[in-house]
C-alpha cells in the first residue's frame, strides 16, 4: 500500500472512531482487512470508540481474529478495543490469556491484554451479581457459592448435588478416554487411532509442535479437547474417524462451536491416509 493511500485510510478510520455513527461499523469492519497494520489498529480502535453504539457481539467477533495479528500494536489496541465492550467481549477471554502468557509477546501488548482481561472480568462480575441464576440440570435457583465453583469448574452453572454428579460422570469420561489410549506414536505420545497416529507422526517429522487431545480452551461456554492444536500457527486439528450417527452429530456440532467462534479448523477423515501428508500440508498452507 502507497503511503497517501495509508494516510488517507488512517485519517478515514479515525473520524468514523469519532462520529458516533452506528452506520460505520461496516466500513470499519472492511477496514480491519487492510494491508496495512496502522489501518486495522486505528480501525479496531475506532470499534471500542463505538461501544454502546454498534453490535456488540458481531463487533466483538470482528475484533478476536485481529488478536493474533503478526503486528503487536493491532494485537494492543484490539485488546484495548474489546475491553470497551465489558461482560459482551466474555468470548475474547481465553485469546488474552493465551497472550498474556505468550513468553515472547510484548510487554506493552501485555499490559493491556492484562487490562483488557481485568475490565471484562469485572464487567462479568457485575453483570452475574444482578443476575439470578438457576441449575442447568434441575433449575433450582443457585446460592452465589454455588454458581461461582461450578462455572469454574464447568463454565456451566450446577447446584451442589448436580455438580457431584457431573463431577463423577466427567471423572470416569476422562478416565474412560485415557484408556482408550493405546497406540504409541514414534516421539511417545498415546493417541487413540491409527489416524491420530500418522498425524502425530508426520507432525512430528514435520518439526510442528502440537498439543494432544488437551482441554485448554472455551468455545461458547463449552469446555473443548481438539485432537491436536499447533500452537506456531493456532491451528486445531480434528480427525473425524468414526461413521456412526451419534458421532457425526457430536462432528457437527463440534465444527459449529469452532465456526462461531472464529477458530482455524483443518478437519482430517479416514479416507484422507493414503495421501495424509500432501492433504494435511496443504491444508495448514490454505490456514496460515
Amino acid at each position: 500500500m502507497n503511503t497517501q493511500n495509508e494516510r488517507k485510510l488512517s485519517a478515514r478510520a479515525a473520524a468514523l472512531g469519532d462520529s458516533a455513527d452506528p452506520g460505520a461499523f461496516a466500513e470499519l469492519v472492511q477496514l480491519t482487512q487492510s494491508e496495512s497494520p496502522r489501518v486495522r489498529r486505528l480501525a479496531a480502535s475506532a470499534l471500542g470508540k463505538l461501544a454502546g453504539i454498534i453490535p456488540a457481539n458481531e463487533t466483538v467477533q470482528t475484533l478476536l481474529p485481529l488478536l493474533q495479528d503478526k503486528h503487536p500494536q493491532v494485537r494492543q489496541y484490539t485488546a484495548k478495543a474489546l475491553s470497551a465492550f465489558g461482560a459482551d467481549a466474555e468470548s475474547a477471554l481465553p485469546d488474552l490469556r493465551d497472550l498474556y502468557k505468550n513468553p515472547d509477546e510484548k510487554d506493552y501488548v501485555k499490559r493491556s491484554v492484562l487490562r483488557a482481561g481485568t475490565t471484562i472480568r469485572e464487567a462479568m462480575r457485575i453483570r452475574d451479581a444482578q443476575a439470578v441464576h438457576t441449575c442447568r440440570r434441575c433449575g433450582c435457583h443457585l446460592a452465589p457459592d454455588e454458581y461461582s465453583r461450578s462455572m469454574r469448574a464447568f463454565q456451566r452453572p450446577f447446584c451442589d448435588p448436580c455438580f457431584d454428579e457431573v463431577y463423577l460422570d466427567r471423572r470416569n469420561f476422562e478416565t474412560k478416554v485415557e484408556l482408550q489410549k493405546t497406540i504409541r506414536a514414534k516421539d511417545g505420545t498415546l493417541v487413540q487411532s491409527d489416524g491420530e497416529r500418522r498425524i502425530a507422526e508426520l507432525l512430528a517429522d514435520e518439526n510442528i509442535p502440537y498439543r494432544y487431545d488437551e482441554r485448554f480452551r472455551i468455545l461458547d461456554g463449552y469446555a473443548i479437547r481438539p485432537d491436536f492444536y499447533l500452537p506456531e500457527f493456532d491451528v486445531y486439528i480434528e480427525y473425524w474417524g468414526m461413521d456412526t450417527a451419534d458421532y457425526k452429530i457430536g462432528m457437527l456440532k463440534k465444527q459449529k462451536l469452532y465456526q462461531q467462534q472464529g477458530k482455524k479448523l483443518l478437519s482430517l477423515y479416514p479416507t484422507d491416509k493414503p495421501n495424509l501428508r500432501q492433504i494435511l500440508l496443504s491444508k495448514l498452507k490454505r490456514l496460515k
